[in-house]
């Protein structure tokens, strides 16, 4: 099955958008929602897009899936961007050690719902 395809893909996508819906347009913040959620759905929905392209140009197509630590460099690297280089660079930014674990826990729910052949 392909990313696209795949409703474990859609449905962090989904909630991203309409969480984006909600406070861009809407002018509507749930503080919990509005510190957490878009961090929990950032890691399944930039690997699935990554592995979608990927799986596009390999040419195992069907049977290409990232290994753990594939997952876990760039679960670091988003970490990495986001909680220490942004921070310091942007008033706009804040470092927040709960954000690495909503990275780690969507990355971990990639692994077990996205990643897989097909």
């Amino acid at each position: 099955m392909t990313v696209l395809k795949n409703p474990h893909f859609w449905l962090p996508a989904f909630l991203f958008w309409v969480n984006q819906y909600l406070e861009k347009i809407q002018n509507i913040f749930i503080p919990f929602i509005h510190s957490y959620l878009d961090d929990l759905l950032a890691m399944p929905v930039i690997l699935g897009i990554t592995l979608q392209v990927f799986r596009y140009i390999y040419r195992n197509r069907k049977t290409f899936i990232f290994t753990k630590t594939q997952i876990l460099i760039g679960t670091a690297y988003i970490s990495f961007v986001f909680e220490v280089l942004l921070p310091q660079w942007s008033d706009r930014y804040t470092a927040d050690p709960w954000d690495v674990l909503c990275y780690g826990l969507g990355a971990v729910y990639f692994y077990f719902f996205i990643n897989r052949q097909g």
